[in-house]
């Protein structure tokens, strides 16, 4: 269990872990490339990042129920509370068409005759959404510094829960990705894949916190039925606390969908 209250060390780590593996994707995984430069190229990444940082500005300086300025402290938790809930509608909006496409058009066949293995052109569409959600999220850095700033005292904000705020809500987003190319991947339709894959996500992400209270768990297993959903590991995260449960839990719903995905591009394809 790492605690995140002081680590602007790791931070340099793993921006510069990062763009090394931007710029290797880039040369090793064309797709990629050319998945990330049709979503730069066109409106769909550029409205997709706009939306959510419309999204989460309003709510976090503007609607009076959950404005900081409202509220009178320093916090951003009205952003991480509300930032799930738009990112349910925008990443099955920007999956929909990952695998859909290929089928409607025809052009997955093409994609099969390359040199590439199924978990490289899978993992190559994975990557570039996530990409696109990573640059959403960017941006509202701004949001962080302008808190703490504003902070009476200046830094008057808890630095620990912040940063594991932003590292479950990454971790929530590469789950949703992971979702989506899935939905995408069983249907040549785009609209039932954005319908599917916000199905999925909002199940995942709230349903089990429900099915939790009921009788038939309360007071039993409650506890099992709320660890598989994906908020009980995100509001973990988010105190500030890096457990190892919560990493094999996120990394182990994105491996489950990625595979389910496999075995849907291999049946559709035959």
């Amino acid at each position: 269990m790492l605690l995140l209250s002081n680590f602007s060390f790791l931070n340099i780590i793993v921006l510069l872990v990062s763009i090394a593996l931007i710029i290797l994707l880039f040369r090793k995984l064309p797709i990629f490339a050319k998945e990330v430069n049709l979503f730069l190229s066109s409106l769909i990444g550029y409205i997709a990042i706009a939306v959510f940082l419309l999204g989460t500005g309003l709510f976090l300086w503007v609607f009076p129920d959950y404005s900081v300025i409202s509220y009178g402290f320093a916090t951003l938790d009205s952003f991480f509370r509300m930032a799930p809930y738009i990112l349910l509608f925008l990443i099955p909006a920007i999956t929909m068409r990952s695998f859909a496409e290929e089928f409607q058009t025809g052009t997955i066949e093409l994609l099969a005759t390359r040199p590439l293995s199924d978990w490289q052109i899978i993992l190559s569409k994975y990557l570039a959404c996530l990409f696109l959600v990573f640059l959403a999220i960017l941006p509202t850095l701004v949001y962080y510094f302008s808190i703490y700033e504003l902070g009476m005292p200046k830094g008057n904000l808890d630095i620990g829960a912040t940063w594991g705020s932003y590292m479950g809500l990454f971790a929530l987003g590469a789950v949703f990705v992971a979702i989506g190319i899935f939905a995408s991947a069983i249907t040549q339709n785009q609209i039932i894949a954005f319908i599917l894959g916000l199905f999925l996500c909002a199940f995942f992400y709230d349903a089990f916190s429900s099915l939790a209270r009921l009788e038939l768990f309360y007071g039993k297993t409650d506890n099992i039925v709320e660890a598989i959903g994906i908020n009980y590991h995100y509001a973990s995260i988010s105190r500030g606390l890096l457990d190892s449960r919560d990493v094999v839990y996120f990394l182990s719903m994105i491996l489950v969908f990625l595979a389910l995905t496999k075995t849907a591009i291999e049946r559709r394809k035959w």
